[in-house]
């Protein structure tokens, strides 16, 4: 069984580490962006744009791109979606525009619609790092909670149209998701960063750190002081296992773990186990796991316990973290935690088979795999404490998450909701579409 020892820092050297937390995917160059965009047949109903979130003007960005007018290639882009970015970046194309691609009936591939939007957005912000112009000044104050991409859009939009906008995030950096909860390599060299700076340059916005909803203000607070509310507070709550011994030293979240790595100057200070077992089948998960293999784990396994199609993380994902070294074993839930000297020595898993509807159901037959650290990624949860007290909640709740209507609007008059806390799917685009049409019903609800 595996040490406590076995969970140290620098297992790579720098070098070893930069390369393995570069860009994982190098963006196109000019010449094949042009390439890439000529095999669109540039659809008049295209069917990609009805599989974008956020709508894009997918065949007419393209088209700029093939016509060498990155600026308006990318102004197209940033009109729908605002983290066009990181969007292009961290997207599932796959099961989205590019799964939609007429181009695959035909040879399937499809046109890389994330790599040209990549291109565009990139090259704009290289070149014209504030393309935006505000709206006179409406004298109308907004509060936005939480600046993630679901916050930040609404905020963007909003201080487009000349409102004043103060976001207050829990946190002492904005992005979200994008900064603290995605794979270092899919958005290197500080992107998300330089994106929030990129939304900012628009004028308007004030970001105040460190402010908790819940805690440093209350929503009443707020609709007293502002003329809008949105909220974008995301999913604070992490799913438990419900065994006994989760307190065992090496018993990690997931997310924690990945906020971590990615707020680390060096990331060889970074204690990385030998033998790791990830238990969940999400985006969380395979982030989690394939870091920890570029990190220096010699032994990374992912346990599901279901199949792969039951997966929520995508196939390319899937076999993404398999091309760096991890295994996912299906079929398999946890049953006993086993530890020694307070610490994680493995995770004995119980076989599962489908019944009639899909579901997992334990077989009784058990087997052990060692590890000296396990990562927990079985999901995340919406937390509505700060919204109130006990059951004096300021908005209503429906299937533990924000009520809101299809324009986004709660249950309180001028406060709207949007992004995890609402839909719990974490996709940035989808967040920042739930921002943008919040924005768009606050703009009506401001101009009376």
């Amino acid at each position: 069984m595996p040490e406590t020892s076995d969970i140290t820092a620098g297992r790579l050297s720098p070098a070893e580490l930069a390369a393995n937390f570069a860009d994982a995917h190098p963006p196109l160059t000019p010449h094949e962006a042009v390439v890439e965009a000529s095999r669109c047949y540039f659809c008049y109903d295209a069917p990609c744009m009805e599989a974008c979130p956020t709508g894009i003007d997918i065949p007419g960005f393209i088209k700029k791109i093939a016509t060498d007018n990155l600026r308006g290639s990318a102004l197209k882009i940033l009109e729908q979606n605002i983290f066009g970015g990181s969007c292009a970046r961290v997207c599932p194309t796959e099961i989205l525009c590019e799964a939609a691609c007429v181009r695959m009936a035909e040879e399937e591939r499809p046109v890389r619609i994330g790599a040209l939007q990549r291109r565009a957005t990139d090259w704009l912000m290289e070149h014209d790092p504030a393309p935006f112009e505000r709206a006179a000044p409406s004298g109308k104050r907004v509060a936005v909670v939480g600046a993630g991409p679901a916050g930040l859009a609404c905020a963007h939009r909003l201080a487009l149209h000349g409102h004043d906008v103060t976001v207050y995030e829990a946190r002492p950096k904005p992005g979200g998701l994008n900064e603290y909860g995605i794979a270092a390599y899919k958005v290197a060299d500080d992107f998300a960063q330089r994106e929030v700076a990129f939304i900012l340059s628009v004028g308007g916005i004030r970001i105040d750190y460190n402010r908790r909803l819940g805690r440093d203000f209350d929503i009443a607070g707020l609709q007293g002081d502002f003329d809008a509310v949105f909220l974008g507070i995301g999913q604070a709550g992490v799913r438990a296992l419900g065994l006994a011994e989760e307190t065992l030293g090496g018993v990690r979240n997931a997310v924690d773990f990945i906020a971590e790595l990615r707020q680390a100057g060096n990331k060889g200070t970074l204690p990385i186990g030998r033998r790791i077992i990830v238990i969940g089948g999400g985006n969380t998960a395979i982030d989690a796991a394939t870091q920890s293999r570029r990190l220096g784990a010699e032994d990374v396994t992912i346990v599901y316990r279901r199949g792969a199609p039951d997966m929520s993380a995508t196939k390319d994902e899937r076999e993404w973290a398999q091309t760096n070294g991890v295994r996912i074993r299906h079929w398999a839930t946890p049953h006993r935690l086993l530890g020694e000297g307070g610490h994680v020595t493995g995770v004995e898993f119980m076989r599962t088979n489908p019944d009639a509807a899909g579901r997992a159901v334990p077989t009784g037959e058990t087997y052990v795999l060692p590890a000296d650290m396990v990562l927990k990624a079985v999901g995340q949860v919406f937390v509505a404490e700060p919204l109130g007290d006990g059951d004096d909640l300021a908005l209503a709740v429906s299937d533990g998450r924000i009520a809101v209507d299809a324009e986004r609007r709660t249950s309180l008059p001028g406060v709207y909701a949007g992004g995890d806390c609402v839909a719990g799917v974490d996709l940035t685009v989808a967040a920042v579409q739930d921002g943008k049409l919040a924005a768009e019903a606050i703009l009506s609800f401001l101009a009376g």
